[in-house]
């Protein structure tokens, strides 16, 4: 297994494809491990078949709630840039709830939305906020189940988001984001550096 993956105490013991089963989520890439193979041998071989894209989809669907809202608001502030007053609503609600997981803060993330202006991504990370639990919300709709995979599917469709608006430095900003995943499994913070920077220490 790949040192990359190793100490990744955050992520479920269950096996991968039973966790992307459950959430109704598909990888394109044909795997070699078997169905009972956990979650870091499969994450070992999509590195080694160099499979980005499809490494990132099961991140979104191993890191538990807290944590995978977490990564997609650091993936939002790739390119929005630091904390400011000018911060889009939905992006600083997410930021809120992941400090503080009530359910009132939950339902500022889901108001969020109403008031997001129609081309506002971080209503990726909201919305990954509002279906965290696998319910349409706190209140009322906690008896109502969401979409399979919704959650899991806009926290990785922030982090594409993001990939797009820096596509000037693709490689590096995709390793990256898989770096900040791992190390967030770790219990970490996910504050890591750059592929960049790391290339040019001793």
């Amino acid at each position: 297994m790949s040192e990359r993956f190793k100490g990744l105490v955050k992520l479920p013991k269950e096996p991968a494809a039973k966790l992307l089963s459950q959430a109704n989520i598909l990888i394109k890439t044909p795997l070699l491990a078997p169905a009972s193979a956990a979650p870091e041998q499969v994450l070992t071989e999509l590195e080694s078949k160099k499979a980005w894209f499809d490494l990132l989809l099961v991140m979104a669907v191993l890191l538990p709630p807290r944590e995978r809202v977490w990564w997609a608001c650091l993936a939002a502030r790739d390119y929005i840039g630091p904390k400011s007053p000018a911060d889009p609503q939905p992006l600083t609600a997410s930021e809120a709830w992941v400090f503080k997981p009530t359910d009132e803060n939950r339902d500022v993330a889901r108001h969020s939305l109403d008031n997001a202006y129609v081309d506002d991504d971080t209503t990726n990370c909201a919305n990954a906020v509002v279906y965290s639990d696998g319910t349409l919300g706190p209140g009322d709709l906690a008896q109502y189940p969401a979409p399979a995979g919704a959650a899991e599917l806009h926290a990785y469709a922030m982090n594409m988001v993001a990939l797009n608006m820096l596509s000037d430095k693709f490689d590096a900003q995709i390793q990256l984001m898989i770096d900040r995943a791992v190390d967030i499994a770790r219990g970490g913070n996910g504050h890591v550096k750059p592929a960049k920077e790391l290339e040019g220490e001793v």
